[in-house]
């Protein structure tokens, strides 16, 4: 890992030398090599980087403070958005009762294997089972009945942030969990044309959320009919790749047409008098997308985080032996963060513990840039800044730090968009027969575009033999026609994965 014996300073760092391949050795070790097991070393990060742990309760987990304010700068990038966009913030009931979810069948047959139920109030067994909300449709849409009477009461445009629970049988730390944090909008409108509009528009919203705060670029289309949401008109998601290959959904966006509306008699007085069922959407995002920024960003050092989410963005280390050396290190590190601390998330790491120690450990919760100031550093008014992403390290002049600093963590920002981008285009192929993509998925994994004729027997196939599936049908995809990857009829270009 990081080297302290520098060009810049060979004061206190020469002499914690010995300490810092010690340090090194034991972080190492802590962290499995991503390319011997990636699962492994997945969750390794997320539990050194203490983003999150285990909790008593099968499936579930306790997100740690790290973690959390990781998941608050997302969540304050999204709900800034929503806002935006005219979304307003409520909240609705964590019980749903079984009738309400009974009331829409192809929904409730869509979650039924995932239900948790509450069957006792205290010591009395109650009346109608109650469903721990998988989502909320149900219950926001019971609301909306009573809430929208007229035109003049559309569009409704509501946003929930909350814990949903499914009982997945197969759990992984932030990426499928029996309990996991996020947002849910619910909207309704007068006319197909406006909720097919909000459905497009939030897609973006999360597009430009995911691509610029995230620096994951990622691929917006259509789900498939298979595919899509259990009760929905039409799905449509943004698709991300993963460092080990396999795609990630990393947000959906439904118009739910009226399928709702009717089952629960959601109506409004139109302009011509007429009495009408509103047109709903729903959309969300969850904590999932920590782990894609864990799968898309980090390395063998652990953690590489996005400045713009990053819980603290520039870490200063402070290097001394002597108390004295101590002191006038002190007084520079104080004066650079008054300095820093409007236009950045900065901290300052003073520790007992080498300075060997503290790079190795901010380099494995990914803070993006790093500031070392040692006593020869304050004698030359400068500062060494290393970056987490490329490990350049270069010295900064203490005059121009003010606007250097945040220069080059936007440059970081950028940087992680571009070489994740640059990864996605080099791991993604074509194919023209399930042979070929079965090879392209099994060796070289990634995104493969591939023909699909349209027919939901020719995407079981493809995901029998191959365990790929239509990610999406993108907005922005070749306009060849070309044989079926299947049957031979004639077809249009999907992308294909394998996915979490």
């Amino acid at each position: 890992m990081s080297d302290e014996t520098t060009a810049h300073g060979q004061d206190a760092r020469g002499a914690h030398a010995a300490a810092a391949t010690r340090d090194e050795a034991r972080f190492v070790e802590e962290i499995v090599d991503k390319d011997e097991n990636y699962s492994r070393w997945y969750t390794d990060v997320v539990l050194k980087a203490e983003l999150a742990d285990y909790a008593p309760v099968r499936g579930c987990m306790v997100i740690r403070p790290y973690g959390f304010a990781l998941w608050e700068n997302m969540q304050q990038g999204l709900d800034r958005r929503f806002k935006d966009t005219g979304h307003a913030n409520a909240y609705f009931p964590l019980l749903i009762p079984e009738s309400f979810l009974r009331k829409e069948a192809e929904h409730v047959a869509g979650f039924a294997p995932q239900v948790a139920w509450v069957t006792h109030g205290g010591d009395e067994e109650l009346e109608e089972r109650l469903a721990v909300r998988p989502t909320s449709e149900t219950i926001i849409c019971t609301m909306y009945a009573k809430w929208i009477q007229s035109w003049r009461d559309l569009p409704v445009l509501v946003n929930q942030w909350a814990n949903v629970m499914r009982w997945e049988k197969v759990t992984r730390l932030f990426l499928r969990t029996t309990e996991f944090l996020w947002q849910e909008g619910h909207t309704a409108h007068r006319t197909e044309e406006e909720a097919e509009e909000e459905t497009l528009r939030m897609l973006g919203v999360y597009q430009d959320f995911i691509e610029n705060d995230l620096a994951i670029p990622v691929v917006p289309g259509r789900k498939s009919e298979s595919e899509k949401f259990a009760g929905a008109l039409r799905t449509y998601s943004v698709e991300a790749l993963m460092g080990d290959g396999r795609a990630l959904q990393a947000g959906t966006s439904h118009n739910l047409g009226q399928h709702f509306a009717k089952v629960f008699d959601i109506t409004f007085l139109d302009k011509d008098g007429q009495r009408k069922h509103v047109w709903q959407t729903s959309w969300g995002v969850s904590t999932r997308l920590v782990g894609a920024i864990i799968m898309v960003h980090g390395d063998n050092r652990g953690l590489v985080l996005p400045p713009r989410v990053a819980p603290i963005q520039v870490i200063i280390v402070p290097i001394f032996r002597k108390e004295a050396e101590r002191e006038a290190v002190a007084a520079f590190v104080a004066d650079l963060e008054r300095d820093l601390r409007p236009h950045i998330r900065v901290q300052s790491d003073w520790r007992e513990q080498t300075p060997g120690w503290k790079f190795n450990e901010w380099e494995l919760r990914g803070v993006p840039l790093r500031l070392e100031v040692g006593p020869r550093d304050v004698a030359a008014n400068q500062v060494v800044a290393v970056r987490r992403d490329t490990h350049e390290k270069r010295p900064l002049p203490r005059s121009g730090v003010g606007s250097a600093v945040p220069a080059l963590v936007e440059d970081i920002q950028r940087s992680l968009l571009d070489r994740a981008r640059r990864f996605r285009d080099e791991h993604t192929a074509r194919a023209a027969t399930v042979a070929e993509l079965e090879e392209v998925v099994e060796e070289r994994r990634g995104f493969v575009w591939a023909p699909w004729c349209g027919e939901a027997a020719c995407e079981a196939a493809v995901k029998e033999r191959s365990g790929a599936t239509i990610r999406n049908i993108p907005f922005d995809r070749p306009d060849d026609r070309q044989a079926c990857l299947v049957c031979g009829r004639e077809g249009s270009a999907v992308l294909f994965a394998k996915a979490y």
